[in-house]
Parts: structure tokens; sequence; C-alpha cells
């Protein structure tokens, strides 16, 4: 019988260490979509303080542009541009103009965001109401990451960086057409990296977990503070760190997966659920083991 015997060595780099004033992903093009909502608005954000130049995309500007300002008066580069994401002509003129007067477009990231109907059975659910995050989201996604596919490929390097949530790793009731469009979302970054990876493109998905300190989770909050205490309980409780992840902790994961430190890793979904799709002893207590 055969026995591979290797050693383990762990070695410690101090180098590589990421320390806060680093900049990352100094004079890195990042053309974010949707950059007007909470999520896009942290990513943008965060991109800027690292040292990326940010091209802020949305259908409605005037939030768009509040972002933008926040990243110029912190010593930042932000310009803004009106594209739908549902548009392939916008999408490609749009790419095209940043690719020609800065010479390269070195990630891209769709933060874009849709009506989405749920917390109804699938037994009571309509077709078209099912259907349609599944249609748009995946859409958009295609479009923008094509289009993003297309440029990186004669330059011969980038990034394509998406999101979904943790219904697209777990079975997650009353999710509705939400969970296919994440389970859909994350094998076509699956497969696009797969065939972009010979041209030196990476593809990577971070899947979030409900961010409280979101918009859409501060209005619920605030509007019916009663009804949102049990639910964010219970989200809570489904994760293995008793908690949930903050826009922050979304936002410094999308800054490490775009850069060269994460130059090795495509094709995979990093899970920041705070282990909610991780496994099944996420229902264990902190109190189980402590004898009370």
């Amino acid at each position: 019988m055969f026995v591979l015997r290797t050693t383990c060595c762990f070695s410690t780099f101090s180098s590589f260490l990421i320390k806060p004033d680093m900049m990352i992903l100094q004079n890195k093009n990042a053309i974010i979509y949707g950059a007007g909502g909470s999520l896009g608005g942290a990513v943008a954000r965060a991109f800027g303080a690292a040292g990326a130049h940010v091209f802020l995309t949305g259908r409605n500007l005037e939030p768009v542009q509040k972002v933008a300002d926040e990243i110029i008066a912190k010593g930042g580069f932000a310009e803004v541009a009106k594209v739908d994401a549902l548009n392939e002509l916008t999408i490609n003129q749009h790419i095209g103009d940043v690719f020609k007067k800065f010479g390269s477009v070195d990630i891209s990231f769709n933060a874009t965001a849709i009506r989405v109907v749920q917390n109804i059975p699938l037994t009571d659910i309509t077709a078209d109401d099912f259907m349609n995050p599944v249609t748009v989201m995946l859409k958009t996604r295609f479009l923008t990451a094509i289009a993003a596919g297309k440029v990186m490929m004669k330059q011969g390097s980038g990034v394509i960086l998406s999101l979904t949530a943790t219904p697209g790793g777990i079975g997650y009731p009353y999710t509705a057409g939400f969970a296919p469009a994440c389970a859909a979302i994350e094998s076509f970054s699956r497969n696009l990296a797969s065939e972009l990876g010979p041209s030196g493109i990476r593809v990577v998905n971070i899947r979030s977990g409900g961010s409280p300190d979101s918009k859409v989770f501060k209005e619920a909050i605030e509007n019916n503070p009663e009804a949102m205490a049990p639910i964010i309980q219970k989200m809570e409780n489904d994760t293995m760190l008793k908690k949930l992840p903050l826009m922050a902790d979304i936002a410094n994961t999308a800054v490490f997966l775009v850069s060269d430190l994460a130059g090795k890793i495509t094709g995979v979904t990093v899970d920041v659920t705070c282990g909610t799709t991780a496994g099944l002893n996420h229902r264990v207590g902190a109190d189980t083991f402590s004898g009370k």
C-alpha cells in the first residue's frame, strides 16, 4: 500500500499583512451598477477608499451622485453616469467609454436590486411573481458581466464580482423566486469563471446575509419595530455566530476579492452570512455546552 506523508508548514509573511491605510486597489478602474443602493454604495465607498477609480452608474442619478460626492470629499476619484443595467446598448456604450478614456476596466460589480414578492408560500404565489426575479436578476448580471468579459479579454485581466444572499445556498422558506434567482447567479458566476479563466479574468460571487444596517432593513425596523424584532432575532439565531453581517463586512470582503491579494480565487461563492449556509450546526445555542 502506498502511503503519502506530507508536512504542513505555516509560514508568516509579514510583508503581506493588510494594513488599514493600504491602497490595495490603487489605480484600478471599477464600474459599479446600482451604486445608489445600500450595498452598492457601501462597496463603492470601500473601493474608493482602497484607491480605485470608481465609475458609479444607476437609472436614478441623485443617490448615485451622493455616493460619488462622499468618495470625492475623502480624496477619492468617482464619476457618475446614467446607465440602465438591463439595456445592453447603454451598458456597452458606457463600458466602452471608460475603457477608451482610462485604458482598462479592472473590476465590474453589479449590485442592482429589483422588487421581489416574498413571504408568500410557493403554493400561493403567481407564476409571474415567481419568475420575475429569476429573469430580471439573471439578465442584468449576464449583460454587465458579458460586457465586462469582452473588454477584459482584450487586456488579459480583470475581476467580475456578483452578489447573492442566503437562499442561494440553502432551502429557505417563503423566499419565492428570489431563492432560485440567487442560485442561478451563483451557477452563472462559476460557469463564466471557467470560460474566462484562460484569459486571465477572475469571476467571484459573495453570498451575504441580511444586513440590519441596510436601507431596506432600517426602514422596516423604523416603521414596524415590534414586528421586525422577532424577524431579526430569528435570522440571527439561524447563524453560527448569532449575528448578522453588516454592510461593512460585505464591502470589506468585496475589496479583498477584487484585489491582487485574492489573485488565485475564482469560480467560487464566498459565504459572508455569519454561518447561515455553512452547515446544520448553526442552530447550536451559545449555552449548549455551558451546563445551563
